[in-house]
């Protein structure tokens, strides 16, 4: 039984088909067939029953997930104590973040970064899942929530303020009313967080137009003429044709947590890009 085989079936079945998995590896589905199979060949059991809407572990397989688990914990602590040990201003590192604040905020900082140490190559993912750091899935993170992840040393990087923008020429709405005003809010898996539900407590008698869980899209949705919407300032001020819109009161500010895991803490070219984005974006005494 091979550990590489073992990688094969905890990507199956956390994501629930061989397509979603192949894309998880970067390896391709045929590929991932043959060795779940020869995995199954190997224990003499089937570990997953195929269903219409996907792989769904069996008894058999089942059994095995935890010690599977086991494994790659073990084998990811010996993979991030060696990269740990790296000296060398040279190298790979990956960083995830929202789309926004990976373009608006992050990519400036980056640039610079890459042209003080051309031999460290960064790798930027900017999508809505959160990345596993435990797993190497990214070296560092930004996110708007404090992590709770073990052994992940974090710090609170800066804090976003945030306004209300709408189209240059646009009719402004009075607060407390926003009758026949259009808004553009976050898609309803963000339900709760604060600088969302502002906006429609701000102007209760205003109709949600659009949602959209990226704020790149909210944005150019604005600058379109769909309705209100609350942006970071960052990114709100660098969209062409869109203002700001007073309402009496700003909506609420959001912190940014930056982090990664405690192993890679000596990690030279992690370090060395830690201490440019605090140099460069950390809010004073956060």
């Amino acid at each position: 039984m091979e550990w590489n085989d073992l990688r094969v079936f905890l990507a199956v079945a956390r994501e629930g088909s061989l397509g979603a998995a192949a894309r998880k590896l970067g390896q391709s589905q045929p590929t991932l067939g043959r060795r779940l199979r020869a995995l199954e060949s190997a224990t003499g059991h089937s570990l997953f029953q195929r269903t219409p809407k996907g792989f769904v572990l069996t008894h058999e397989g089942g059994a095995v997930l935890a010690s599977a688990q086991r494994m790659e914990q073990e084998a990811l602590t010996i993979e991030r104590t060696l990269a740990g040990a790296g000296q060398e201003l040279d190298g790979f590192l990956r960083a995830t973040s929202s789309e926004w604040f990976g373009t608006t905020v992050l990519a400036p900082v980056f640039a610079g970064f890459a042209q003080q140490h051309p031999g460290v190559t960064i790798e930027l993912l900017t999508e809505g899942r959160l990345l596993s750091l435990t797993r190497r899935e990214a070296d560092l993170a930004f996110r708007i929530r404090p992590f709770d992840e073990p052994d992940v040393v974090s710090r609170r990087l800066l804090r976003t303020s945030y306004r209300v923008y709408a189209k240059r020429g646009l009719q402004r709405p009075r607060a407390g009313d926003g009758a026949g005003t259009d808004l553009i809010v976050m898609d309803t898996s963000f339900n709760g967080i604060p600088d969302d539900g502002w906006l429609p407590a701000m102007l209760p008698r205003a109709k949600i137009a659009f949602r959209s869980n990226s704020r790149d899209v909210q944005a150019r949705m604005c600058a379109l003429g769909c309705g209100l919407a609350v942006l970071p300032q960052s990114l709100g001020d660098r969209t062409p044709g869109i203002a700001p819109v007073d309402l009496g009161e700003a909506p609420p500010s959001r912190d940014t947590w930056m982090g990664y895991h405690r192993d890679l803490r000596k990690l030279k070219r992690l370090r060395a890009l830690i201490d440019w984005v605090v140099a460069h974006l950390a809010t004073p005494g956060a």
